[in-house]
């Protein structure tokens, strides 16, 4: 018997950045079903509106650091810098650190985010909407 894959799509217009990864990170690993285990898959999820989440007081102070491995390679990118320019780097980031640190990470594949309210995944059947 084959698994029916739902999927879910967040409006994530003015909301809170890490409530809403969390329940998204649960979603993805599929602990929000009745018969998990780890073997079975999680559902699919699409983030809309993703430039409008919000991070409260942490907008100007929050930064994401990279380093390239060279010296002087250290990058500093504030979120707000980020919100414009790339959203879906924040939620992305977000989710992945709400995943438990082994081959769950794997999963983050099933989560497809949109910074605009329009998403061009075809195919989707069993939708359930969140606001």
């Amino acid at each position: 018997m084959k698994k029916q894959i739902n999927w879910y799509i967040f409006n994530a217009f003015n909301k809170t950045l890490g409530r809403l990864a969390s329940v998204i990170a649960c979603i993805i690993i599929g602990k929000h079903q009745i018969n998990f285990s780890p073997q079975s898959c999680g559902d699919k999820v699409i983030i809309i509106n993703a430039k409008h989440i919000l991070l409260g007081s942490k907008t100007n102070n929050k930064t994401y650091i990279s380093y390239s491995g060279y010296p002087g390679g250290k990058k500093v990118k504030k979120v707000s810098e980020l919100i414009k320019k790339r959203p879906e780097f924040i939620i992305r980031k977000a989710v992945l650190g709400m995943l438990p640190k082994n081959s769950f990470k794997k999963k983050i594949k099933n989560l497809y985010i949109f910074p605009n309210n329009r998403h061009n995944i075809k195919n989707v059947s069993n939708v359930k909407y969140f606001s």
